[in-house]
């Protein structure tokens, strides 16, 4: 059983930065392979980014490519996504997700425990 707790929303003008923190429970957070992905309001939930057990592989959908950068801390069973330039379309609700398949996914379904999300909104 994992346990995952988003921090980091908040409110920023466009063009601007956030960091958010993905925080397990757990003593096998190692074994996860972590996303991240965001629901607007009315729209579908949609992946963002994900990162391997041990980091080695890592894909980025292509609207966040070089503006977000996921990172992981196994010591901490912390995994970060530090997002800049944000955009107001970038405006969603933020989940973190732990997947204990081998490999890596962009698939909601996928993946076994979700936090509760935080809310990022971007003004123009």
């Amino acid at each position: 059983q994992v346990q995952l707790v988003e921090s980091g929303g908040g409110l920023v003008q466009a063009g601007g930065s956030l960091r958010l923190s993905c925080a397990a429970s757990g003593r096998t957070f190692s074994s996860y392979a972590v996303g991240w992905f965001r629901q607007a309001p009315g729209k579908e939930r949609e992946f963002v980014v994900v990162t391997s057990r041990s980091a080695d592989n890592t894909y980025y959908a292509d609207f966040v490519k070089g503006r977000f950068t996921i990172s992981r801390d196994n010591a901490k069973n912390t995994v970060y996504l530090q997002m800049n330039s944000l955009k107001p379309e970038d405006t969603a609700v933020y989940y973190c997700a732990a997947d204990r398949t081998p490999g890596t996914s962009r698939k909601a379904a996928r993946y076994d425990y979700w936090g509760q999300g935080t809310q990022v909104t971007v003004s123009a």
